[in-house]
């Protein structure tokens, strides 16, 4: 069902919103947390360090899923909010036309050059093999990516968290299942994992993309629907191509990290692979959160609702703040059996590796939580320059640190250190981006 965004107490209603897509995000990432689990635990610790190379790289192509998500939700929210229905149901179409010529080109351009890349990142010989099957099993799925993706952008931007979260909950707990049915019943090793993944992402989209059709057919408008519009395409581009580009360097520059990383060794990567599994779940929930504000942002925005925009950040950084406090005492209380359920106990490096990681970023989620929040807002008022200059700001720092100080204490230990510093430096830029953004609408 819609929920009209711009009535009632923001704090409750954004709350009400976002926590189902809390949920709906830590079963998404349950896709790639069970494809690390399963590899580790049967098949070994060279089938991790593979997974984890391959999803480096699969970064980038759910930086081009994710950019159209995020452009097709901010403009399909403004649309709603300011109840111009028959503009919002052409930017949907033009949305799911424009994608479409998008992945086909991604999938061209990764399957020609997904070994180029893994050599890139200096993948160890001994991984090759298993990293490029995967990759490309992925590749071939990337449809269901981006469709997926797009539906989900649509049922938030007309207030519906709760629909997204059911279709995550069943597929990625079936994803579970089908990964150990495909790789130790049927002994399908890593490809097991990959058409896992495939199989359960597939059905999904298909189900999704029809019932957000089906939602969208019962808003009643009158006169024909155009399917495609250049001029709203601009206007999700100008949101989109910035969101593309924040997710695609950081994709970029963590492949970078990777390459660094791999030259500590196999056991290093591994314990990484595991560690930024656990790390991404917690980044990417605060990103969906954010997406859920600029949701917020957006609808209010477009019904000129300006101060409810404030309270909805004020909101949104309480509900981000009392979930890092579980995610902290999680991490550095019980990293260790955490990393665990993706290896043995006699993985002395890898796990060691995985709880240095842990212990050094935990205690700094505060901090990027509240920059994301604060790009949530940047998002959903249409501000992408600022928004871009803090996520870049936050990138380059993070590899150039990494590089430097890996060296400087010939530790991979250096490479963790760069995440709080680029993190802290990024927050500052965004919270007084906000801050300015904020005065512009209630000035």
């Amino acid at each position: 069902m819609t929920q009209d965004l711009t009535q009632g107490n923001p704090r409750k209603m954004l709350w009400s919103f976002c926590l189902p897509m809390f949920g709906s995000i830590v079963f998404q990432q349950l896709y790639n947390i069970a494809d690390s689990l399963v590899a580790g635990k049967f098949i070994g610790e060279n089938a991790l360090a593979a997974v984890g190379n391959s999803y480096n790289i699969t970064l980038i192509f759910i930086a081009f899923a994710f950019g159209c998500n995020i452009g097709c939700s901010v403009i399909v929210s403004q649309l709603f909010g300011a109840k111009n229905y028959k503009t919002m149901k052409t930017s949907v179409y033009t949305t799911l036309i424009a994608s479409s010529v998008l992945c086909g080109l991604l999938m061209i351009a990764g399957l020609s050059s997904c070994s180029l890349l893994l050599r890139w990142m200096k993948t160890q010989p001994e991984l090759m093999a298993d990293s490029s099957l995967y990759l490309k099993i992925y590749i071939g799925g990337l449809p269901f990516l981006f469709f997926y993706n797009i539906a989900t952008g649509i049922f938030s931007a007309l207030g519906d968290s709760k629909t997204p979260f059911y279709f995550l909950a069943f597929s990625s707990s079936a994803n579970i299942l089908v990964d150990i049915l495909f790789v130790k019943c049927l002994s399908m090793g890593i490809g097991g994992v990959a058409w896992a993944t495939f199989l359960c992402q597939g059905v999904s989209c298909i189900l999704s993309v029809f019932l957000v059709l089906k939602r969208l057919s019962a808003i009643k408008t009158e006169g024909k629907i155009s399917v495609f519009s250049w001029h709203l395409f601009k206007k999700i581009a100008a949101i989109a191509i910035p969101s593309i580009l924040q997710q695609s360097f950081i994709s970029v520059g963590n492949m970078m990290i990777q390459g660094c990383i791999n030259s500590f060794g196999v056991s290093v990567a591994a314990g990484y692979s595991a560690a930024v599994k656990l790390n991404n779940l917690v980044i990417t929930s605060f990103t969906t959160i954010g997406n859920g504000i600029s949701n917020f942002s957006a609808q209010n925005l477009g019904a000129r609702q300006y101060k409810r925009i404030r309270e909805g950040f004020l909101a949104g950084l309480g509900l981000v703040f009392s979930l890092c406090v579980p995610f902290c005492i999680a991490y550095i209380g019980f990293g260790k059996y955490l990393l665990l359920l993706f290896m043995d106990s006699d993985s002395a490096t890898a796990l060691m590796t995985g709880r240095q990681f842990l212990w050094i970023l935990s205690p700094f989620y505060f901090v990027v939580s509240a920059k994301l929040t604060a790009d949530g807002i940047l998002r959903g008022t249409s501000a992408m320059k600022p928004f871009v200059i803090a996520t870049f700001t936050d990138l380059i720092l993070r590899v150039v640190l990494a590089f430097a100080l890996s060296g400087w204490l010939a530790s991979p230990i250096g490479i963790w250190c760069a995440w709080p510093i680029g993190w802290s430096i990024a927050m500052t830029l965004s919270l007084l981006f906000y801050k300015n953004q904020c005065r512009r609408f209630l000035s």
